[in-house]
C-alpha cells in the first residue's frame, strides 16, 4: 500500500513539474503581448505607503491594513472564545492532539519568560503570547487574498496589518509601555529610569518588525511584476517569505519583551551604606 501511494505521489510530481516546465518554456519562447502596466517605482510606493487606494469606511477614507487588522483582531478573539469555552474547560490528563497544539504553543511561550524574566514571568508570557499570535496570523493573514473595494472603485487585495508602518510602531511602543509600567510598578523608580534610558527601544523594534515584513513584501512584488518570474515562482516566494517572516518576527519580538522586562523588574540590591567614620578621642 505505501509503495502504491510513494509511485503515486511520485508520478503526480513528474506529470506536475513537466507541465510547469512546458508552461515556462512557451512563456519563453511566445512571449506575452505588449500591455501597459503600473510602474515598478508605484508598485514600491503603494507597498511602502499605502496611500493610493483608500477604503471608504462610515465616510473616513481608511488604509486597507485598518480592515485587516480589524478581521485579524475579531478572528483571534473569536477563536480565543470558542476555545475557551468548548476546548479547554475539557481539557482531560491524558492530552489530545488539539489539547497537545494548545499547551505547547503556552510552553513555548510561557518557557521563554521563565527564562528571560525569572523574577516575574507570568505577566510577560501572557503578552507576549497574545503579541505573538497577533504577528504571527496578522502576517500570514495576506496570504488569503480577501479583496475590497476602494473609494476609487478599484478592488485590492487586502495587506497584512503589519506591513503599515503605523501598525508596527504601535505594536513598538505597545511593548515598550508595557515594560516601562512594569519597571515603575514592580521594579521601583530604579526599575522605570533603567527602562527610560532605552528611549530608542519602541523605534528599534517598530522598525525591526516593519522592515523584516517589508522586505518580504517587497521581493515578492519584484518576482510578481516581470512576466518571467510570474508564474509558479511568485507562489512559492510569498508563501515561503511569509511563513518565515511570520515566524521569524514573532520570535525576535516575544523575546525582546520578554528579556528588557526582565531587566526592567529584576530586583535590585540594596546600596551598601558608607561606614560612619568614628571621631577620634582626645
Amino acid at each position: 500500500m505505501k509503495e502504491k501511494m510513494s509511485r503515486g505521489m511520485r508520478t503526480f510530481l513528474i506529470v506536475w513539474l513537466a507541465l510547469i516546465a512546458v508552461l515556462l518554456a512557451a512563456i519563453l519562447l511566445i512571449g506575452l503581448p505588449p500591455g501597459e502596466s503600473e510602474p515598478i517605482k508605484a508598485v514600491m510606493r503603494d507597498g511602502v505607503l499605502h496611500d493610493l487606494y483608500r477604503v471608504n469606511v462610515f465616510g473616513l477614507r481608511v488604509d486597507p491594513a485598518l480592515i485587516s487588522a480589524w478581521i485579524v483582531t475579531a478572528a483571534l478573539l473569536l477563536v480565543a472564545a470558542v476555545l475557551r469555552v468548548f476546548v479547554i474547560s475539557r481539557f482531560t490528563y491524558v492530552p489530545g492532539r488539539l489539547q497537545s497544539v494548545i499547551e505547547a504553543l503556552v510552553e513555548f511561550f510561557s518557557g521563554m519568560a521563565r527564562s528571560n524574566s525569572p523574577h516575574r514571568p507570568g505577566f510577560v508570557g501572557a503578552y507576549i503570547f497574545s503579541a505573538g499570535v497577533y504577528i504571527f496570523f496578522s502576517t500570514i493573514f495576506e496570504l488569503f487574498g480577501f479583496r475590497v473595494m476602494t473609494d476609487a472603485g478599484v478592488t485590492v487585495a487586502l495587506p497584512a496589518p503589519i506591513a503599515d508602518i503605523n501598525a508596527a510602531l504601535a505594536m513598538g511602543f505597545l511593548s515598550f509601555f508595557v515594560i516601562l509600567i512594569a519597571g515603575f510598578c514592580l521594579g521601583g523608580v530604579r526599575g522605570g529610569l533603567g527602562v527610560l534610558k532605552d528611549f530608542s527601544l519602541p523605534i528599534s523594534m517598530s522598525f525591526r518588525l516593519f522592515g523584516a515584513l517589508l522586505s518580504g513584501l517587497l521581493v515578492t512584488e519584484l518576482v510578481y511584476y516581470y512576466a518571467v518570474t510570474s508564474f509558479v515562482l511568485p507562489v512559492v516566494v510569498g508563501v515561503l517569505f511569509t511563513l518565515m517572516h511570520a515566524a521569524i518576527q514573532t520570535f525576535v519580538l516575544s523575546t525582546l519583551v520578554s528579556f528588557f522586562y526582565g531587566e526592567a523588574v529584576e530586583p535590585r540590591p540594596p546600596k551598601a551604606k558608607k561606614p560612619k567614620k568614628k571621631r577620634a578621642s582626645p
